[in-house]
């Protein structure tokens, strides 16, 4: 190949994205909501999760997600949730690798719950609200997040304005950028306090900045907070990855005993 036909190739390979996203068209397959995680999970098991999640065949512990105290690195400027904890209690559901146990909200629920009716506000018989019932968690899990974007399209466009025809590109090439998103979660057992497990994950996809339009393997769904930005989706996509990664290792854990399954009505007959 000459060295003119090779700048050519080389050339056409940048600029086909741009223009497949200038047609409304991208090679990324992306859900309903844009991201890769969807659906939900309880007693009827994983509805609509994606396609690409690692299930276990049963829970082998009950499980509590804990904020990371470093915090997550990624801009205030993305408009994104203050917290992947929620999206991460998500996946450790629709997995069934394990039963998910409240340490956030939830858990504050209960107690003000339990403060009214020692407070003799809430009804005292018949009262479902009792003391010594919650479950233990038994592993804890921790998230890690770090999302870097890098400006691509000025190089990119440097090359373009070199070259007949492809020259008129440039303006579109220079709103090309790298968005990298690296996850990780860190699973301890609470007994021993031994880190029993740990992954990570990575997503790195080219934001095109025409119509949201990506380049890249992202995968399925949405998941609700993070589908809004091309940044969201990323960093969805790379806690799926770390998750899936998990599960490769809890799959050798031995099971701890657990507590009784949630009652539903198809075990009440209903």
């Amino acid at each position: 190949m000459t060295p003119a036909r090779s700048v050519f190739a080389t050339a056409a390979t940048l600029v086909l994205p741009l223009l497949l996203a200038a047609c409304g068209k991208s090679s990324t397959t992306l859900g309903d909501g844009g991201s890769v995680i969807s659906g939900s999970a309880g007693p009827a098991g994983a509805h609509k999760a994606s396609r690409e999640l690692v299930k276990c065949d049963a829970p082998v512990a009950t499980l509590a997600l804990v904020e990371n105290p470093n915090g997550y690195n990624y801009s205030s400027s993305y408009q994104l949730p203050a917290s992947p904890v929620p999206l991460v209690r998500l996946l450790a559901q629709q997995s069934g690798c394990f039963r998910v146990v409240d340490r956030a909200a939830g858990l504050k629920a209960t107690v003000r719950e339990q403060e009214l009716k020692e407070a003799g506000v809430l009804r005292q018989q018949g009262s479902t609200v009792h003391k010594g019932r919650g479950y233990e968690a038994q592993y804890s899990l921790t998230p890690s997040l770090t999302f870097s974007e890098q400006d691509a399209g000025r190089q990119i466009g440097g090359i373009l304005q070199a070259i007949p025809y492809l020259n008129k590109l440039v303006g579109a090439a220079e709103q090309v950028k790298l968005k990298q998103a690296q996850a990780a979660l860190l699973l301890t057992d609470n007994e021993t306090t031994e880190q029993v497990a740990a992954s990570t994950g990575s997503v790195e996809v080219a934001d095109l900045g025409v119509g949201g339009a990506l380049m890249g393997k992202l995968g399925g769904a949405a998941g609700a907070g993070w589908s809004n930005s091309n940044e969201g989706k990323v960093i969805a996509a790379a806690f799926l990855d770390a998750h899936n990664q998990l599960v490769t290792q809890v799959r050798e854990l031995q099971a701890r005993e657990l507590p009784p399954a949630v009652a539903t009505r198809r075990q009440q007959g209903g």
